[in-house]
């Protein structure tokens, strides 16, 4: 075999390749969360001014534990990938998760999470912040 006849064989493979992995016939997009307000219901404030800065965190919470009282002053949203969550904020509201629910968290809000189950919460969250700007802060 030639070698511009190799070339040419693994141009038409890479080429089949790229198109049959952009087709998007496969591609499924679902809308887990999209809101102007957060679980309880408050409007979510406007950006503030700086350098935007997203982090993503995957937290794990044992069985049987709850974490400390705390908010966040930037808008951020999850989604738990497993167990089962209940968050709680200082005037009694409540919000239990299961696996594959969203939350859009409230902002500037005292309230705290707690795994009340025998297994592993683990949920996924993006926070939009800015540099500098801490994303929890504990009461």
């Amino acid at each position: 075999m030639t070698k511009k006849m190799t070339l040419g064989i693994c141009l038409v493979i890479l080429i089949t390749g790229f198109a049959w992995a952009h087709d998007g016939s496969d591609v499924a997009v679902e809308v887990l969360a999209k809101s102007a307000q957060s679980w309880d219901g408050n409007t979510l404030p406007a950006y503030g001014e700086g350098q935007p800065e997203v982090t993503i965190l995957k937290i794990t919470i044992p069985p049987k534990t709850q974490l400390d009282v705390h908010q966040h002053g930037v808008i951020n949203a999850g989604v738990l990938l497993k167990g089962q969550l209940k968050v709680v904020t200082e005037a009694d509201e409540t919000l239990v998760l299961n696996p594959g629910d969203s939350i859009i968290e409230v902002v500037n809000k005292w309230h705290y999470g707690i795994n009340e189950g025998d297994e592993p919460a683990e949920i996924l969250v993006f926070y939009a912040g800015f540099e500098g700007q801490p994303i929890t802060v504990k009461k």
